[in-house]
């Protein structure tokens, strides 16, 4: 056990870049250095006929973001509007729904939460407030359940609690296992359930009409993809899925969960499965060389992903949690006849 706690305590590292202390402080000395403007008004950009992309600022959430980092967006149809994530806070929340009411004409029916990551749930609350169901998977509404009140205080300290004020904790209206009750906003949309992946519910919304794909956790753009709740075979193998549609002409753009919009959705699909098959690849041949975890954050450096959004925060814990996963896996797997000792 104590050996079990120490690996513990070097992976805790890693998510830290390499220093618990650097994940204490930092938004109290941000917060005194720029004090935010708590009103701001969310932006939006029209990116096909009728799909609207609500851009985050990409990094982590800090007092200087807001924790505004996530992108969310709606789809407006000849009867209703759909929302797509919600946000950081209420705020936030307010932010995004001003956005839309400003550009659709109305509030939405409906918000669809992709993925079960704070900076695109907690402002939820003020889209129903507007009359829109919050429409969550189920696995993903556990997830939130089980853990969220941490992720709150977490933004709390990050960002700041002016920023935060009035977030809470919140249920989903409607909790829905492969197909959701999408409102009837007029225009042909399917929700992807892959089954576990980036998250155990986390989900896309593809509007038929336009090929655009909202990709929430699945497909990341120009950042670095986060393994915290993922089940990374799932996850290659739904972004084969999400592939096959592209290549069918089905899937033509997408709206990824971080980052610009993305024009070719094949080749961001694509950059996002490069990266998770490298960084497999290079933890899996770390751990069976026996390369120490204290080693880790030097060896398993991939700088072809150096530029990414996240890399020095992410990467880092993504290696370490792979290569404790893998080396459970290994220690887990049964002796092969003859591998005793002197044989």
């Amino acid at each position: 056990m104590p050996a079990l706690l120490t690996r513990r305590a070097l992976a805790l590292g890693l998510l830290c870049g390499g220093t618990l202390a650097g994940c204490s402080g930092r938004a109290a000395r941000q917060w005194a250095q720029a004090p935010p403007a708590i009103d701001r008004d969310a932006s939006a950009t029209e990116v096909a006929a009728g799909v609207w992309m609500l851009p985050g600022t990409g990094g982590e959430p800090d007092a200087r973001n807001l924790g505004r980092v996530a992108n969310a967006g709606f789809v407006q149809g000849p009867r209703g509007v759909l929302a797509v994530d919600a946000g950081t806070s209420l705020l936030h929340g307010q932010a995004l729904l001003r956005a839309i009411v400003r550009h659709a004409g109305q509030p939405p029916q409906a918000v669809l939460i992709t993925q079960t990551k704070p900076d695109v749930l907690f402002g939820a609350p003020a889209l129903r407030a507007a009359g829109a169901r919050v429409l969550m998977q189920r696995q993903a509404a556990v997830l939130m359940a089980a853990r969220c009140s941490v992720c709150l205080r977490n933004l709390q300290r990050d960002v700041g609690a002016a920023a935060m004020a009035g977030t809470e904790l919140f249920e989903a209206d409607v909790l829905f296992d492969e197909a959701p009750p999408l409102p009837d906003i007029g225009r042909p949309l399917r929700v992807l359930y892959p089954g576990p992946a980036s998250g155990p519910g986390d989900v896309a919304l593809l509007d038929e009409a336009s090929g655009v794909l909202f990709a929430g956790g699945l497909v990341e753009g120009g950042r670095i993809p986060n393994l915290h709740d993922a089940d990374l075979p799932g996850w290659l193998q739904a972004l084969e899925g999400l592939q096959r549609l592209a290549a069918g002409g089905r899937l033509r753009a997408l709206v990824p969960g971080h980052g610009p919009f993305q024009p070719d959705a094949a080749a961001a699909i694509g950059r996002t499965a490069g990266y998770l098959q490298a960084l497999q690849a290079r933890v899996a041949a770390l751990v069976d060389e026996g390369v120490p975890l204290s080693a880790l954050p030097e060896r398993a450096a991939l700088p072809a992903y150096a530029g990414w959004d996240g890399y020095p925060q992410l990467h880092r814990r993504n290696a370490g949690l792979l290569y404790l996963r893998l080396e459970q896996q290994q220690l887990m797997q049964p002796a092969q006849p003859g591998a005793a000792a002197g044989r």
